[in-house]
């Protein structure tokens, strides 16, 4: 365009229009991007949160009553690398290759690089709000929950308790399982789970009908782990060579190398932590031992695509 038709445009009010479109274009590419199916708690000024929700059963389409998913999220010279992991669905992953290769270096330094790219687990399953005071709104609702290794803990524990003076309950289960009192403290900075326990075991409801309606809105987990949300193997490939800066070459292992553990120093939710506190200078509301930190992760997101 022409410094003469930029001006023309401008006098017209025709520029102003079409940044305008172009906002509300972005406005509702964002607003999309974000799932309203997902709940999540809320905290007081203190950083304290209290809701009750009670986990439901699995939907008629999945074997279980939650999906599992692993991701990478780390900076590198490149920008951020933010995505799902293709061992999710049984695939080689480049950064778990890489991640192999590095830990069998023998290297301590490779080793600690290998730690802060390592990869994170998240669970989803389908829940039920029956109390949420800071968004009453939420209560008698069929949500998404995301959640980590902490609650997922307590979840198996509930299920296999460690006394014989427990009996087991399942979570899942409508008349046979029990409201999950979620309770979030501040500690240092961070959200704590550790206080968070299941009830009594209690029918959710005891009107079957309405049980039934909620059944019928529960949501289908597999498409957390279907195909499409998974980058090809070459894609992510690339993407981490750019991250990488092309610094650190990947070389396919050998078969007989031994899968790399989960459990091995840090986790990628310290690696956030750091960072996004280091970049805000303000205390980051997580859990950095177990929890997500959604709107955290969200914030790398968007620099991973800047």
């Amino acid at each position: 365009m022409s410094f003469a038709d930029l001006k023309k445009q401008s006098r017209s009010g025709s520029l102003t229009e079409k940044l305008m479109k172009k906002v509300e274009k972005l406005n509702d590419k964002a607003s999309s991007s974000s799932d309203d199916r997902l709940w999540k708690p809320s905290v007081d000024k203190a950083g304290n949160g209290f809701a009750v929700i009670r986990f439901l059963p699995a939907h008629p389409n999945c074997e279980l009553p939650w999906a599992q998913v692993w991701s990478h999220a780390f900076q590198g010279p490149g920008g951020w690398y933010i995505e799902n992991s293709l061992t999710t669905i049984g695939k080689d992953d480049p950064v778990g290759e890489l991640n192999r290769s590095l830990w069998n270096s023998g290297s301590d330094a490779d080793k600690e690089v290998a730690r802060k790219q390592k990869r994170k687990l998240s669970y989803y399953a389908n829940i039920y709000v029956v109390k949420d005071s800071n968004n009453p709104e939420n209560e008698g609702r069929v949500f998404l929950y995301k959640f980590g290794k902490k609650i997922y803990d307590k979840i198996t524990a509930a299920m296999q308790p460690e006394f014989e003076d427990e009996d087991p309950i399942n979570p899942f289960d409508f008349w046979k399982g029990a409201n999950f009192k979620l309770k979030i403290k501040n500690v240092a900075g961070y959200w704590n789970y550790d206080s968070s326990e299941f009830g009594r075991s209690e029918p959710l409801l005891d009107d079957d009908e309405e049980l039934e309606t909620i059944y019928n809105k529960l949501y289908d987990l597999s498409e957390f782990t279907a195909p499409d949300q998974f980058k090809s193997y070459d894609d992510l490939k690339k993407r981490l060579d750019a991250v990488l800066g092309n610094k650190q070459q990947l070389r396919r292992p050998d078969p007989e190398v031994v899968e790399e553990e989960d459990n091995r120093g840090g986790s990628i939710d310290d690696e956030l932590t750091r960072l996004s506190s280091a970049a805000s200078k303000t205390p980051v509301v997580e859990d950095t031992t177990d929890e997500d930190e959604d709107d955290a992760l969200s914030y790398f997101q968007k620099l991973a695509e800047e």
